[in-house]
């Protein structure tokens, strides 16, 4: 019995050992969520990705998918000279479309870093440009009232003590060749490299929003959060900077603190993501076209109502909108991006008030058909996004002595509620008595998607 007992003990304090192992970052859900609130509330922003590869301007991996030499390559470090930099215009334009906040690549796969790391030598202020462009970025974004994240990738192309892996430019067909490639690589020596760097972003640049590290790929020949000591890394973060947001891609989702928001890539999800049955914070990091760097003959652009969609989409789900632009090798936004930004902004002007603060609409109210739904939980107002419009009847299942008033969200002119109107046979199907009946103008506003405001009782 006594054996027994000592054997419950022992397993306790296992259990115990192994939850406390589990933990990066003591707070309650309550602290959390008021981290996050900023974040949930703003729910658009941009995503800038920035280095040498905007010179080639055919994708941000071009030196991976041409299989380029490291010498070859350097043409565009030796080249970099973004003399059209002026990140108080990018602020500008992110802020007339909308967007709360902002993340930039401070260094990408390829291994520039577009700051003064006193870590590197391959960094922007040993290009012909010569300065800090992100410390230029910070003041600029933050002049115009941006929460600012910096992107980071703990993948390493140019930095040789970084192994080479299945995603590396240099990966061979082979897998008895990576031992070869590798034997005088030193992942240690990469990861106090990656720690130094990212200590410098977090304490030379003032308060950062967010950190948006960059990718796990865990499995044959790849890389998991023991090659990234991803748990040192992340206490050395929350240490550094407490308030700070981060992403879920150092592989540690099982630790309590090793991540706040999960980021689904490129695709709208189907329903508010979850982790073990509990909905969670999420983003979705969208391009305009396909690829994240600048890519001068890229065709498969987005269009307006798609981009609006998507993020009217992600709200009505829960979900923020990362969207990505691509400057140029001179430090413009490409012309394309620049003009999709300004009718996103012409939208976001007017309707903006569906989008920050919003989330997705209780279950009690029933989508209507061919229209997207977001709530305000603060202000207690419903939105309704017409993706088609409707002629001149529009039906709200069960909101009998639910509304206050309704009205466009463009203008705040009145919408009636009125009986179901029409002649002959099936006129008045449809209605029982608990349906609302708005009376819509036949002629659609001058808006891509107009929103009709419900302010409920």
């Amino acid at each position: 019995m006594i054996k027994n007992s000592m054997l419950f003990v022992v397993c306790l304090v296992f259990l115990n050992s192994n939850a406390q192992e589990k933990k990066i970052w003591n707070e309650t859900e309550k602290e959390k969520q008021e981290r996050l609130a900023w974040w949930t509330h703003d729910r658009f922003g941009m995503f800038i990705h920035w280095g040498t590869y905007s010179m080639a301007a055919r994708h941000e991996k071009v030196i991976k998918n041409e299989k380029m030499s490291e010498e070859h390559y350097k043409r565009y470090f030796d080249n970099f000279n973004p003399d059209l930099y002026n990140p108080t215009e990018w602020a500008k334009m992110a802020k007339a479309a909308g967007m709360k906040y902002a993340v930039i690549t401070t260094k990408h796969h390829e291994g520039f870093s577009l700051f003064d790391s006193k870590y590197s030598e391959y960094k922007i202020t040993k290009t012909p440009y010569g300065k800090d462009a992100l410390k230029e970025w910070v003041d600029a974004f933050r002049a115009e009232g941006f929460k600012i994240g910096f992107y980071y990738s703990v993948i390493d192309w140019h930095h040789p003590d970084y192994t080479i892996d299945r995603v590396h430019p240099r990966a061979p067909k082979n897998d008895a060749d990576y031992a070869n490639l590798n034997k005088d690589r030193d992942m240690n020596v990469y990861r106090k490299f990656m720690k130094d760097q990212i200590t410098e972003l977090l304490t030379k640049y003032g308060k950062v929003d967010m950190l948006w590290l960059d990718f796990s790929f865990p499995g044959k020949n790849g890389k998991d959060s023991e090659d990234w000591d991803s748990v040192g890394l992340m206490k050395l973060v929350r240490k550094l900077q407490p308030a700070i947001i981060v992403n879920d891609r150092l592989d540690i989702k099982d630790y309590a603190g090793g991540w706040d928001f999960t980021t689904p890539e490129q695709f709208k999800v189907t329903e508010w993501p979850t982790d073990n049955g509990k909905k969670i914070p999420w983003e979705t990091c969208q391009t305009f076209s396909g690829s994240w760097g600048y890519y001068r003959d890229e065709l498969t652009w987005k269009d307006n109502k798609q981009l609006l969609v998507l993020l009217i989409e992600s709200v009505s789900k829960g979900g923020n909108v990362l969207l990505n632009v691509g400057p140029t090798g001179r430090g413009e936004i490409d012309y394309r991006a620049q003009n999709a930004l300004g009718k996103i902004g012409d939208w976001m002007k007017y309707n903006g008030k569906s989008i920050y603060g919003c989330t997705q609409a209780p279950a009690e109210f029933e989508v209507p058909e061919n229209s997207i739904l977001t709530y305000n939980p603060t202000t207690n107002r419903l939105y309704i996004h017409l993706i088609d419009y409707p002629l001149e009847n529009f039906t709200l299942k069960g909101m009998k002595g639910k509304i206050k008033y309704v009205q466009f969200l463009h203008d705040n002119s009145e919408i009636k509620i009125t009986k179901r109107q029409g002649f002959g046979a099936g006129a008045g199907e449809g209605l029982n008595e608990n349906d609302v009946n708005l009376s819509i103008p036949v002629v659609k506003p001058n808006v891509v998607i107009p929103v009709i405001e419900i302010i409920l009782n």
